[in-house]
């Protein structure tokens, strides 16, 4: 009961002050459950030149900073740290503990002093602010529970002309993929404008680019779309 008090104290300290927790929409659609950290092989994705391809059409060059979301074994995280080079940075970040630490211990094997591994939450990947030229989200769209709110709290870590880049497959959420007018939709619900969307045939899906436009909408007037 004493380990509880300061939190109740805390609790009620907000609610004489008229702080409550920002209310957004639940998502109009299936959310995929997670059900493994790797969507193929490295040595197949490296066949069809998937990275590649994806890091080609994102404008990932030297110097950059770039975020790494739902992260994973770390296929992109790897290529990416490469990639960016040692002025560059490349923050990587899992919601599964065990994911997390063995995407650590990998990048202490590889020696990538460019690369950070951290812990996210579902709803949120607190993000420092203005701090990423791109931000990836790579075969885990899907797998969001909470999209509005997670896009809405991503929002601010942008640099000014940052972009987030999503690769997905073109069938419903609920088979693990992302419909691109469902996601175009989601996106521009919390104030993003969609600037390039190329197919990617190696996973029957596409390579979608979103910046930030305007002010970020207040969490009530935000819409649900339908999925």
């Amino acid at each position: 009961m004493r380990r509880a008090l300061p939190l109740l104290l805390l609790t009620l300290v907000a609610c004489n002050r008229g702080e409550t927790a920002p209310v957004f929409p639940e998502a109009d659609r299936p959310v995929a459950p997670i059900t493994s950290n790797r969507f193929s092989t490295e040595e197949a994705r490296d066949r069809v030149n998937e990275s590649g391809t994806v890091m080609d059409n994102a404008g990932i060059a030297p110097g950059m900073t770039i975020a790494d979301i739902g992260a994973g074994e770390g296929y992109y995280t790897i290529r990416l740290a490469q990639r960016v080079g040692e002025k560059g940075r490349v923050l990587a970040e899992d919601i599964v503990p065990d994911v997390r630490n063995a995407l650590a211990a990998r990048v202490t094997r590889e020696q990538l002093d460019n690369v950070s591994v951290r812990l996210g939450e579902p709803d949120d990947p607190k993000l420092p602010e203005n701090s990423f030229d791109r931000i990836f989200m790579v075969h885990m769209y899907h797998e969001i529970a909470e999209p509005y709110e997670f896009l809405w709290r991503m929002r601010p870590s942008l640099n000014a002309d940052g972009r987030v880049i999503v690769v997905d497959a073109e069938r419903p959420t609920k088979d693990h993929g992302t419909p691109i007018a469902l996601l175009t939709c989601e996106f521009a619900a919390v104030g993003y404008k969609l600037v390039q969307n190329t197919p990617l045939p190696a996973v029957d899906g596409y390579i979608a680019q979103f910046q930030a436009t305007g002010a970020r909408p207040e969490p009530e007037t935000i819409k649900a779309c339908k999925g």
